[in-house]
């Protein structure tokens, strides 16, 4: 039986919690609240006004000043720079620390695909389930997955990322966890797979539009989505439980890449949902829509 296509988007929404909040937007910005700090950032989507008064944006510890339209740019602080600080949503504890591409080492909207690796992890009741986070970036999905009781294979092509996660695992206290950590290719790791015989329970699939691998590899989206897909498929166990892509890329959508997901499984049975993930304002009547996601979970 082939996985059953949801006929409808889904949109998957992250509300605040205790260390993250988004404030306010509009005029082509965002006042969110990370743990103790307030930080302004670009954000084109937001076409509406601002609620908040103007001093509220002007007394933020942090705003970040594009240089381009592709990410780049440089942090203003109030104070004195601002390093590394402590957060955590559920049991994974981690780092934001301001990067010179607009993000604080983290996505906050991803908290809503962090909830449901967490229940599928939790769920899985015939072994300790195996998970595959590639493109892991800082780790906190991995973290997630750890702490819900899974063995969990973090994989990105980044040594410095890998080394910030691993980092992010000792301040969380799951160091004892089992996690492997791969400075690799994602393609070239997940192919070596695939020869080997190897199997997980769950994939997380986060790839960006463009990148280069541990030894100059070029990864492309839209040209490597498909083959990496394909062989991610390959790997799944047969009593698999979840295989989550998402992207950020402007031109993918979630119904595309359900499509991908759906050819790749054919046979598995399960529910392919697609959709898209948001911020939620902290008033709940405005949201941002920031990423495409699709997935596939099996029956049980």
């Amino acid at each position: 039986m082939d996985p059953t296509v949801a006929l409808a988007p889904l949109v998957m929404r992250t509300t605040g919690w205790t260390d993250y909040a988004l404030l306010d937007s509009g005029h082509g910005r965002k006042l969110e609240r990370y743990g103790r700090y307030t930080v302004v950032r670009p954000e084109p989507q937001c076409f509406w006004a601002p609620r908040l008064p103007a001093k509220v944006w002007d007394e933020a510890d942090a705003v970040f000043d594009p240089t381009d339209e592709d990410e780049a740019g440089r942090w203003r602080f109030k104070g004195k720079p601002l390093e590394k600080f402590a957060l955590a949503w559920g049991e994974a504890k981690f780092h934001g620390q301001f990067t010179p591409f607009r993000h604080l080492a983290f996505f906050p909207e991803q908290a809503a695909n962090w909830a449901w690796q967490d229940a599928r992890v939790r769920a899985f009741k015939t072994r300790q389930p195996k998970v595959l986070n590639l493109f892991g970036y800082t780790g906190v999905a991995s973290l997630v997955c750890a702490a819900a009781g899974a063995a969990v294979t973090h994989v990105d092509a980044s040594k410095k990322s890998v080394g910030f996660a691993r980092d992010n695992a000792a301040f969380a206290g799951l160091s004892d966890k089992p996690i492997r950590w791969i400075v690799e290719d994602a393609r070239r790791f997940v192919a070596r797979e695939v020869r080997r015989g190897s199997q997980y329970d769950g994939i997380i699939l986060d790839p960006p539009k463009f990148g280069r691998g541990a030894d100059g590899e070029v990864w492309r989206l839209f040209e490597d989505l498909a083959e990496l897909t394909a062989n991610c498929a390959q790997i799944l166990s047969p009593d698999a439980s979840f295989l989550l892509m998402n992207a950020y890329a402007a031109r993918v959508s979630g119904a595309a890449m359900s499509g991908l997901l759906a050819q790749e499984l054919e046979g598995r049975g399960g529910v392919i949902d697609w959709g898209e993930l948001s911020l939620v304002e902290e008033k709940g009547d405005r949201q941002i829509g920031l990423s495409f996601f699709a997935r596939w979970a099996s029956e049980g």
